[in-house]
This record gives C-alpha cells, structure tokens and sequence, in this order.
C-alpha cells in the first residue's frame, strides 16, 4: 500500500461510514480482508502521516483548540484525528495550522463547552490500533499479535533519522499577541479568555 492508496482508503473510509466508531469498524472490516502485508503498510503510511504532522506549529494550533493546554497523548491523538480528516485538509493543516479552522469538523465546536464535545473531540486514539486488530484476525490470533505486528511494522519503516522532538521551534498561545499572529483564525474561534 502506498501513501496514495493510504489516502484513497481513508477518503473511502469517510465517504462510507459516519462518526468514529462507524468508520473504525468501517476500516477493521476493509482491512480484514487484506494481506497481512497491506496491513503492516497501512500501518506504516499512518505513522509516516502522523510523523509528518509532529511539528510544534500543529501543537499549538491543538493548544489553541483545547483551550491552552494540550497533552503528549492528546496531541498524538489529535495527529491521528486530523489523518481522519483526509488527505486535502491533513495536507493544508501540515502546511498551514490555522487553515484548521476551514474544516468543518473544527467549525462545529466553535462556541461550544469543551465538556460537551464528546464524539466530536478531536482525537482519534483508536485509528493507531486498527491494523494491529485486522492483522490479528488474520493471522488468527486473538490477543497477542501486537510482538509480531509490531516487528513487522518496524521492519517496513523507513529510517527518520534523529528527530526526537517535534518540528520546529516551540511557542506558546498563552503568548496571545503571538498566537493571534500565527493562528489568526484559530485565535478567534477559540480565544483562551472568555
């Protein structure tokens, strides 16, 4: 699977199923029906994306979202969530952080308590474990394919180099001068002082 025919699948994905849990069954199933093989480089291609979108532009635009504060799980929950978006709005995000607030799914909960976004928070931490599960019904293995999956996957990577951290240079959006200048539709949407 290459990193259009990674695209194509979670467009299809998109198009077919709605809310997380739907289109999470949606993909178990479509990929339960592939090689092993297929798999593991679904896999991949979503570590490669979500290794793409690890940039401290994107944390604080998550930053920004949430409210001024966002975790190291909430942020890698946040990269998967944003692969859930497809490919056109992952694409510009990566480029452009504030261009985020132009997708709808970041439109609808604007105006709205963080503590009633429930389905709609962005976050998607079940994406990173639906290979691992369609591999397992493949290989036919209940619980315990997570060693195998894994070296498989591993294998497959391709080396990044050295990059411990996230892209970029850290900035904070409490700095509000600074995150109305580099997150100006975000800042508006979700100002941190209410």
């Amino acid at each position: 699977m290459d990193i259009d025919s990674f695209w194509e699948l979670i467009e299809e994905c998109r198009r077919r199923a709605r809310g997380r849990d739907g289109r999470l069954a949606w993909l178990s199933d479509e990929l339960s029906r592939r090689s092993l093989d297929e798999v593991v480089q679904f896999q991949v291609r979503l570590d490669e994306a979500t290794h793409e979108a690890f940039t401290w532009d994107l944390w604080a635009a998550a930053d920004q979202i949430f409210g001024g504060w966002c975790s190291d799980d909430g942020f890698c929950c946040f990269g998967l969530w944003m692969v859930g978006l497809g490919r056109e709005a992952f694409t510009r995000a990566v480029a452009d952080p504030d261009a985020l607030a132009a997708t709808p799914e970041v439109q609808g909960l604007m105006g709205r308590p963080r503590e009633v976004w429930n389905d709609d928070w962005p976050g998607w931490e079940s994406l990173d474990y639906v290979a691992m599960e369609a591999y397992g019904i493949l290989a036919g293995v209940d619980d315990e394919c997570g060693g195998a999956f894994y070296e498989a996957v591993d294998a497959e990577q391709v080396d990044r180099g050295d990059r411990s951290g996230p892209l970029g240079e850290r900035w904070d959006v409490r700095r509000e001068d600074e995150a109305a200048r580099r997150l100006p539709r975000l800042s508006a949407m979700f100002p941190l002082r209410q």
